[in-house]
C-alpha cells in the first residue's frame, strides 16, 4: 500500500483526523519561519496524547527541520519523541549519516540533472529503514522549502525514483489528483501539507485528509 504523510499538522485534532483516516506518518514542522511551525511542547504533547490513545495504529512522527544544527534536532528527537526526521533544507550527506537512518533528505531539483547529482550526493546517507522514504522529492521554489503546492515536474520525478529504493513525492498533491500522480509516477509514498488545509497554513479540513488518504490507498501499491 501507498504511504501516506500528512504534514504541517498544529493541533491535537487534526492530528487524530489523521490517524481516524489511517495516515501512515504525521509531518511536524519545527522550521520557525513556517507558517506550519509548532512548538516543541506542543508537538511532544500530541505525539504522547496520540500514543496513548491509538496504540500500535498511531502514525509515525516525523519532525521537518531546515538548515537546523545536530545537537537541535537530536534534542528535539528526544524531548518530543519524534520517530524520525525530514532534512528539508541545505544539509549535508554527513548529516544524514550522523543521524544513523533515522533521517532522510528532502531534495527539489529543478532538472534531471540536477536530480541526478543529488541522487549521486546524498545516496551513501540514505536510510535502508523500510518505515520510512530513501529520499523525497518536492517541487523548487526560490524562497519555500516546501508547502508550496507546486507540483514537481514528470522529468524530474521519474528521473529520481528511477534510481530511489523508495521515493516519496511531494508538491501540488491534492485529493482530487493524488491518485493519477501515483498511477504516473508509482511512488513509494506521497505527502500532502497545503493540498488537505481549509485555508490557512496549519489548519487542516478533515474531509479533505479522509478523501486524500482513501485516494491514495486505493492506488495501486508499489513492489517496493
Amino acid at each position: 500500500m501507498i504511504r501516506v504523510k500528512i504534514c504541517g499538522i498544529t493541533t491535537i485534532d487534526d492530528a487524530r483526523a489523521c490517524a481516524e483516516a489511517g495516515a501512515d506518518m504525521i509531518g511536524l514542522n519545527f522550521y520557525k519561519k513556517s507558517p506550519r511551525a509548532i512548538g516543541s511542547d506542543t508537538a511532544r504533547a500530541l505525539c504522547a496524547t496520540l500514543r496513548d490513545e491509538y496504540g500500535a495504529a498511531c502514525p509515525l512522527f516525523v519532525g521537518v527541520f531546515v538548515n537546523e544544527t545536530m545537537g537541535a534536532i537530536s534534542i528535539m528527537m528526544d524531548h518530543v519523541g519524534l520517530n524520525y526526521v525530514q532534512l528539508s533544507g541545505d544539509e549535508s550527506v554527513e548529516m544524514l549519516r550522523e543521524l544513523l537512518g533515522t533521517a532522510y533528505k528532502a531534495i527539489r531539483p529543478r532538472t534531471a540533472t540536477e536530480a541526478a547529482d543529488d541522487l549521486s550526493y546524498f545516496a551513501p546517507g540514505a536510510p535502508t529503514d523500510v518505515q520510512i522514504p530513501s529520499l523525497l522529492i518536492d517541487a523548487p521554489h526560490s524562497t519555500l522549502y516546501g508547502g508550496t503546492g507546486i507540483n514537481a515536474s514528470d522529468e524530474v520525478v521519474l528521473t529520481t525514483k528511477a534510481a530511489t529504493a523508495r521515493l516519496m513525492l511531494a508538491g501540488g498533491l491534492t485529493p482530487e489528483n493524488v491518485a493519477a500522480r501515483i498511477a504516473a509516477v508509482q511512488p513509494w509514498g506521497v505527502d500532502v501539507a497545503s493540498g488537505v488545509e481549509s485555508g490557512s497554513p496549519g489548519r487542516k479540513d478533515h474531509g479533505k485528509i479522509r478523501a486524500f488518504v482513501a485516494a491514495a490507498h486505493g492506488a495501486p501499491a508499489t513492489e517496493s
